[in-house]
């Protein structure tokens, strides 16, 4: 169950991850915000990136072996990396209609869902 819980805090983390990091580049679409400078930017993004930390400090204690969880580091930071590209590709997908998912992408998948495989082979 705590591993289950880990998982699902870290998709949500990573969401306002990817919202914080990428989302202000859809601003320009906005008329209002378009205007704000790059330090508004930042505190914005500062905010969003709250609530990222909010589920992401959660999942890590909860989920690291120390603290009764099942995962040791390595594998609690490959599977944040994995989160991390399955939201971004999400978000891009659905937000950024001029960016395209091609062929190296889901190679580059295959990759990282190798490196899982590797970092929780025993």
């Amino acid at each position: 169950m705590r591993g289950l819980s880990t998982i699902i805090l870290l998709f949500i983390s990573n969401t306002f991850m990817t919202f914080a990091w990428y989302g202000h580049l859809k601003f320009k679409e906005t008329s209002w915000i378009s205007k704000w400078g790059l330090p508004a930017v930042i505190l914005v993004s500062w905010g969003i990136a709250f609530f990222e930390y909010i589920f992401q400090v959660p999942a890590n204690r909860m989920g690291y072996q120390t603290y009764g969880g099942p995962f040791n580091l390595w594998q609690l930071k490959v599977i944040q990396e994995a989160i991390t590209l399955v939201v971004f590709t999400f978000f891009t997908v659905l937000l950024f209609r001029n960016e395209t998912f091609r062929l190296n992408h889901l190679i580059g998948f295959i990759f990282l869902i190798l490196a899982v495989y590797f970092i929780f082979k025993k």
